[in-house]
């Protein structure tokens, strides 16, 4: 995670929890038009717009007041979608039982089938002894479980 979406996250953090908001993912990248801080939020029965309206409100004062970030950029904030960022142990744990695609940080053969590969897709088994659990969708199916620190990204999945 780069130092400025860090002290982002340390800053947000505790306005997202006093608004009762799970703050998921931070994105500060530059695109065609210029630089963008995306923020994603969500909560139990998910986000709505008047959540973000307000999220944004505040974030927006707090970031203009602290100058973090020093070039000019556009604020999103908006739900993770329906293809929600899984980042942390809890986040795996909670959506137990929904379809999932990881991508590991290198390639590797968790169920020695012979092929070193980086993207697996299944259905998540939760967390065991500290370590995130799939039971792949594929023919030959199987567990894999991984290092949270193995993986790179991943997300539920909508399809797979």
């Amino acid at each position: 995670m780069s130092r400025v979406v860090e002290k982002i996250e340390q800053l947000l953090l505790p306005v997202a929890e006093d608004l009762n908001l799970e703050l998921v993912d931070i994105e500060y990248q530059r695109e065609e038009r210029g630089w963008v801080l995306r923020i994603y939020l969500d909560k139990d029965g998910g986000i709505n717009l008047d959540d973000c309206a307000q999220a944004s409100r505040e974030f927006s004062t707090l970031l203009d007041v602290e100058d973090i970030v020093d070039t000019v950029y556009n604020l999103e904030v908006s739900s993770p979608g329906l293809e929600r960022p899984l980042k942390k142990l809890a986040d795996f744990e909670r959506f137990s039982g929904k379809p999932a695609k990881i991508k590991t940080c290198r390639a590797c053969d968790p169920d020695e089938r012979g092929q070193n590969r980086r993207v697996f897709s299944g259905v998540l088994q939760g967390v065991r002894d500290g370590r995130v659990v799939l039971l792949q969708s594929d023919k030959k199916g199987g567990e894999v479980v991984f290092d949270l620190r193995d993986i790179d990204k991943a997300n539920l999945a909508f399809e797979f």
